[in-house]
């Protein structure tokens, strides 16, 4: 390739990745102004002003607070159970070495490639043959079936880096098979966890297709902003997404700044 040809294959390089930045985050700022629009509706093109109006009126709303509120209940409790099947299909499928693994595997993954308006109909008919109404244990119990296999393959792919022959040494050392998990085998896993947890959190505050079938008369922030969608929305939906956006990037800094801590201070003690 001659420098010219390099430097025009550079410049395209340039403008697509520029295009897909300006396709990733203009719907974010467009959303980010309209929610300092005095404009009784989300919008930028009618301008009627700056104002801050619409931040406290959030916190005034009812439905959107209780919502708030049930969108992190609902989805601590999906890491409660995602978190332990996950970690238990793995396990599974890491040690059964069979032709059986195979489609045990299929299984495992499949309530990702299910549509989740299945998964929420189908929980919500299998549990009311048990007089379990729709609500926030089924809302959860819909997600976790299938963001525990989110979870799964995420400690899958951990446990394929693991060296099986420190449980080997252990167990040859005399220690049980329950101290070899608890001194061995979570310890390596931690990392992957706390993934896990947050990856779990962020898919079940933002469903919207399983959740809406199987929550009953409840509703989660997610479900609620849908619903208004039929009758018009107000900027307060405008501020939900500033304050989420601000949250996002705060802790992803925090997370990004810790990480570079850990790794500064394990290169120091080696």
């Amino acid at each position: 390739m001659t420098r010219s040809e390099g430097r025009a294959a550079r410049i395209v390089l340039d403008v697509y990745i520029g295009l897909f930045l300006v396709y990733l985050f203009a719907p974010l700022v467009v959303m980010s102004v309209a929610a300092f629009n005095a404009y009784p509706y989300p919008s930028v093109t009618q301008w009627r002003g700056f104002t801050l109006e619409w931040f406290p009126a959030l916190f005034r709303d009812e439905r959107l607070m209780r919502g708030l509120f049930n969108s992190i209940v609902i989805a601590f409790g999906v890491i409660a159970l995602s978190i332990p099947f996950g970690l238990a299909g793995a396990l599974v499928l890491h040690r059964l070495q069979s032709r059986a693994g195979g489609l045990l595997y299929a299984i495992m993954v499949s309530p990702v490639l299910m549509p989740g308006l299945i998964i929420g109909l189908s929980t919500l008919i299998f549990w009311r043959h048990f007089s379990v109404p729709g609500g926030l244990f089924l809302a959860m119990v819909a997600q976790a079936s299938f963001i525990a296999s989110y979870c799964m393959l995420m400690f899958l792919a951990r446990l394929e880096r693991f060296d099986l022959t420190l449980e080997e040494a252990a167990l040859d050392l005399g220690a049980s098979k329950a101290m070899v998990m608890r001194r061995i085998l979570f310890p390596y896993l931690r990392p992957t966890a706390i993934t896990a947890s947050a990856i779990a959190f962020l898919q079940s505050f933002e469903n919207y297709n399983t959740t809406v079938f199987s929550i009953g008369g409840d509703w989660t922030l997610v479900t609620e902003v849908g619903s208004r969608l039929r009758f018009g929305l107000s900027p307060v939906v405008n501020v939900v997404g500033v304050v989420f956006v601000v949250l996002t990037v705060a802790v992803a800094t925090l997370y990004v700044l810790l990480s570079r801590r850990h790794v500064a201070s394990d290169a120091r003690a080696s």
